[in-house]
């Protein structure tokens, strides 16, 4: 990948992200895995579905307040374009100190005692696979609102995403194609090439869960490792690409990078997001043919939200 170039990447949870890299599910947020002690719903609550649990967070979601606030004519019929839908996410006093941190409202909220749970309006986009937090209210234990934001920058979901569960069940919710069952299947990453070379290798892996086709276009989220002879991460490089099948060419769309040296930083493509050849005989080919025939055998998954 000589024709990406490092550039400052700052996230927004950046205290988290200074650990040596570890599996694609969790490089840059933990997503909650099992039910853990954290605050629940009380019984007085009504409409809340229980998604996660750790040691700081508890999710849910609303499934009736799910609506299409935006959709349009296809051959199909009629597709949305946009779903609104409430979340919820309780917090633990650690939980509530990581959040108060992230947003910069130490001065609005100087204990972490004060902070109970917030209660979010989500806009999805299914075709970007992006979601907008329209509007977030921050309550006490009391449920008194002691903070709130609108935003409204429309932020990607990835497998890196610490909302990617909120994404994926309210989109379930509307297009009932298998989501979330597909960003917890064990094989979700497809493998698109192994290169060995000089005592290191390569391996690189594609993320079903955000394949999707636009045009002759298959867009996806790829993660890149580079190990030494003796099995230590010396680099990764999380690519999002645009791949023309019939062509053969391919783009990136948006890259970061992480070393040991570096951390991560974001990764900007010299060549402006220019399409290039991807060259017979080479690893990116057999990477091209693993997509070409998931595409093939995937059709309805890949043009799962289409509306070309």
């Amino acid at each position: 990948m000589q024709f990406l170039k490092k550039s400052s990447f700052v996230p927004v949870l950046a205290a988290l992200l200074l650990a040596a890299p570890i599996a694609p599910a969790s490089a840059f947020a933990e997503e909650a895995q099992t039910a853990q002690a954290a605050p629940q719903s009380t019984s007085e609550e009504t409409g809340w579905y229980w998604l996660s649990s750790d040691d700081k967070y508890s999710n849910y979601f609303d499934p009736s307040s799910v609506v299409t606030t935006g959709s349009v004519e296809t051959a199909r019929g009629k597709v949305a374009t946009e779903i609104e839908a409430y979340i919820k996410t309780s917090y633990s006093y650690g939980g509530a100190q990581e959040t108060i941190q992230s947003y910069g409202v130490k001065d609005v909220i100087p204990n972490p005692a004060q902070l109970s749970y917030s209660v979010a309006l989500l806009k999805v986009n299914p075709q970007n696979r992006t979601v907008q937090y329209a509007k977030e209210d921050f309550y006490d234990p009391q449920g008194k609102v002691v903070w709130s934001h609108a935003d409204g920058k429309e932020k990607e979901i990835n497998s890196q995403s610490f909302d990617e569960q909120f994404y994926t069940v309210i989109v379930d919710n509307v297009f009932h194609e298998g989501e979330t069952e597909r960003a917890k299947a064990e094989d979700r990453w497809l493998d698109l090439y192994t290169s060995e070379i000089d005592g290191l290798t390569t391996t690189a892996i594609a993320d079903t869960t955000t394949m999707r086709k636009k045009g002759e276009n298959l867009i996806f989220w790829e993660w890149d490792t580079l190990k030494d002879a003796s099995g230590n991460t010396l680099e990764i490089k999380f690519l999002k690409k645009a791949v023309n099948l019939p062509q053969g060419t391919e783009r990136v769309v948006k890259a970061k990078y992480w070393s040991g040296q570096t951390g991560w930083k974001d990764l900007e493509d010299d060549l402006g997001g220019a399409y290039r050849m991807i060259s017979t005989g080479t690893p990116q080919a057999q990477g091209l043919t693993a997509l070409r025939t998931y595409a093939q055998t995937h059709v309805k998954w890949v043009n799962r939200y289409s509306i070309n």
